[in-house]
């Protein structure tokens, strides 16, 4: 009897063993997905996880390649299809392949750098260069970086919400680099970084590039991870014939896709959902296009609603990932790499704040701008690291540029200086750490040169000096001398050469860490002569002039020509305290000026641009030289000589003045411009002695209307303008930055 239910008791166990092993051997399969490379096409890959997510989908490993890479390790942190969407159609299209630097980024030295030249080269050694990509792609890593801040702290990518690894080439060897550890954004944008268009990476001591050269559709590697059932998304181009492919970029993504095309018959037959949106009639840079290509994605996936709905899981449902943004983020500390040629100092003092700072992500990604904006900088990263909880060491590394020497080349037309060709050189770190030396030649009608060396000290006062030569030749209703000589000679314009040759050694630091101000001493030949009088006094002015100047300034027009929005201010006062005295007339005087503007965009097409300036001379005996001019347009200002719509260049002159301008600009499309505007002053010798004088009603008024264009050497622009006074009507044209 002991026997039998020795017996029965083995079988039972035996029996229960086998339940156990046969539940063991059937767990729940895991699902990899895997998302190929293919740019803005990528942007499919959303509609596909909106769908996934639809149907309750758990996907346990995500493996991706360049744009592939960015939508699935957007996913694996957290994010849901919905909120990829949301992300996708709210992101600057143009940044994401321009090498985006916001002009608030800059300061006054670099902004005017970026806004009067059309081309720049890299020139070492009497050998002219190319730039390395069209992008070092900052908008993209900030952006990601913020996007992911939440799983900031996570090295291992398996110990992400969902397990994720992404490819990149290793330029140099050309092999493949499997990203499954390191910092987050910065592999999404290594497997992204597509040749020619972004730069290479470099992470670990590898420098990298996209993915897709190599591997765009990682599906061994997501199989390695031990998923069993894999879903495919294959947003590649099948080659194409030579009258489809648009421009290099369309050129090198066929060449990627020789190798790519022969692999992926065997890929594809290892996947065992296959989706493949038909996005053909869209490129690799068809960001403009997202609210298309997305759709495209959820119509190619219920295509195969059949295979996916064997995969839902009743049970499960992706939540929402709740991303608060930090009001603050405790940075405790700063490290920064070593670097050779730019100190601590200099960075920090870009970056605007320093250790022991609680910032905002914001705050964040403005000084990384401001150090993009540099261009000081081959490539910039910064990851963050838990130093305990609620205090982050930020990483910061960066790569200086070996190139230090440029050319860069500009031309612009107006009716004061007339046509003119810019030729610039610019050395970096001539003499020291920081600086920066560039001279402008400038060839044409007139002859005109500028020369700058500057030296940032970041937070630390700056020291420059600047010289520079402005010269023109023009019929100008003003004599310079309070109209006396054309009374005299019975005439309403005359002749004039125009010559001013400036020198200044300035101080300049950040003030609120908005405001740049500073002072310095001048010293100014002025020279102005005329062949018109040649037989009686050929010559108006021919004297040097000593003088202690001050300035403040505040600029965040998010562009100099056709802004949308911002404000900026300009306020400068100058002291003269010596003359050579050509017209044995002088006495020291001081004049001060100022002017500033806001502009506003409605109905994301009509911008208004409301400004206002003034100025005003001290002194019993100011010089008429450095009187207030106004009139004409489409020049960069001389002294105190200042556009004025309605009246030819020079035309209203007085040692004192004020002066108003209203534009609205419709933006009829891209680039494309239609503007109206009127301006108003008074102007006139002590027009502040009384309230009378200079808030009365208009004594001068000037309207225009024009048409402008967006270009690449800068703004294109013809302007009609008219004055109710005179009922005179002048057409200008100006082409170009204004140098």
């Amino acid at each position: 009897m002991r026997q039998l239910l020795l017996c029965i008791s083995l079988l039972i166990f035996t029996q229960i063993s086998l339940g156990q092993e046969i539940v063991q051997e059937n767990p729940k399969p895991k699902i990899g997905l895997v998302l190929s490379g293919g740019g803005a096409k990528g942007l499919a890959h959303i509609g596909v996880l909106k769908v996934i997510d639809s149907l309750g989908i758990e996907i346990d490993y995500i493996g991706g390649t360049s744009m592939g890479a960015i939508i699935g390790g957007l996913y694996a942190s957290g994010y849901t299809g919905n909120q990829l969407d949301s992300i996708f159609q709210n992101v600057d299209t143009e940044a994401l392949i321009q090498d985006y630097v916001p002009r608030g980024a800059k300061n006054f030295y670099e902004k005017r750098n970026d806004e009067i030249y059309a081309l720049t080269l890299p020139f070492d050694r009497f050998k002219l260069g190319l730039p390395t990509a069209l992008s070092r792609g900052m908008y993209n890593f900030n952006l990601l970086s913020r996007l992911t801040k939440h799983v900031a702290h996570v090295k291992d990518f398996d110990e992400l919400p969902i397990p994720f690894l992404c490819i990149a080439t290793n330029v140099e060897t050309g092999k493949e680099v499997v990203l499954d550890k390191g910092v987050l954004p910065q592999s999404m944008i290594a497997s992204g970084a597509i040749p020619s268009l972004y730069n290479p990476i470099e992470i670990d001591g590898n420098l990298l590039v996209d993915g897709g050269v190599v591997n765009n559709y990682p599906i061994e590697e997501i199989r390695n991870k031990g998923a069993d059932i894999i879903i495919g998304v294959d947003v590649q181009d099948g080659l194409k014939k030579r009258e489809n492919l648009k421009g290099a970029t369309g050129v090198l993504v066929q060449i990627t896709n020789f190798s790519m095309i022969e692999k992926m018959e065997k890929k594809r037959e290892q996947t065992d959902i296959y989706i493949k949106p038909d996005i053909k009639n869209y490129t690799v840079l068809s960001f403009d296009q997202g609210k298309e290509i997305i759709p495209k994605g959820v119509e190619s996936s219920k295509q195969l609603m059949p295979q996916l709905l064997e995969l839902k899981d009743v049970n499960y449902k992706k939540e929402s990932l709740s991303v608060h943004e930090k009001d603050s983020i405790y940075v405790k500390e700063i490290s920064i790499n070593s670097l050779k040629n730019y100190s601590r100092a200099y960075v920090i003092g870009k970056l605007k704040f320093k250790s022991n700072s609680k910032i905002s992500f914001k705050d964040l990604e403005k000084g990384i701008n401001n150090l993009n904006a540099t261009q000081n900088f081959s490539s910039i990263s910064y990851s963050f690291e838990e130093l305990r909880e609620g205090e982050d060491v930020l990483h910061l590394k960066l790569k200086e540029k070996k190139e230090t020497s440029f050319l860069r080349f500009g031309i612009h037309y107006d009716e004061l200086f007339k046509s003119s060709v810019l030729i610039n050189y610019t050395k970096k770190r001539l003499l020291t750490k920081n600086d920066v030396a560039s001279i402008d030649a400038i060839v044409g009608d007139n002859f005109r040169y500028n020369f700058n060396y500057y030296i940032d000290n970041g937070f630390y006062w700056s020291f420059g000096i600047n010289s520079k030569l402005q010269k023109f030749n023009r019929n100008v209703p003003n004599d310079f001398n309070n109209g006396i000589t054309l009374s005299d000679l019975g005439i309403r314009s005359i002749n004039i050469d125009y010559s001013d040759w400036s020198n200044q050694a300035y101080f300049q630091t950040i003030f609120a860490q908005k405001f740049s101000i500073g002072a310095g001493v001048e010293l100014k030949h002025l020279k102005i002569t005329s062949e018109t009088i040649s037989n009686i006094t050929p010559v108006f002015e021919d004297s040097s002039y000593l003088s202690v100047f001050g300035y403040m300034k505040f600029d965040s027009f998010d562009k100099k020509y056709f802004p949308k929005k911002g404000w900026y201010f300009n306020g400068e006062f100058k002291t003269f305290v010596h003359s050579s005295d050509y017209n044995n007339d002088y006495e020291n005087f001081t004049f001060a000026k100022a002017d500033m503007g806001i502009a506003q965009t409605f109905f994301n097409k009509v911008t208004v641009k409301i400004q206002s300036e003034g100025g005003f001379h001290v002194g019993e005996n100011t010089q008429e030289i450095f009187d207030f001019a106004l009139g004409g347009y489409g020049f960069s200002p001389v002294n105190n000589i200042r556009p004025f719509y309605g009246y030819d260049f020079i035309s209203l002159v007085g040692d004192s003045y004020v002066k108003g301008i209203v534009t609205i600009d419709y933006e009829l499309f891209k680039k494309h411009h239609i503007n109206f505007a009127g301006n108003f002053s008074n102007i006139g010798d002590n027009i502040f002695d009384s309230i009378d004088g200079w808030l009365s009603k208009p004594n001068y008024t000037g309207y225009q209307v024009g048409y402008g264009i967006e270009s690449i050497i800068g703004p294109l622009e013809i302007k009609h303008s008219w004055s109710p006074e005179t009922r005179d009507h002048y057409t200008w044209f100006a082409v170009g930055f204004w140098f």
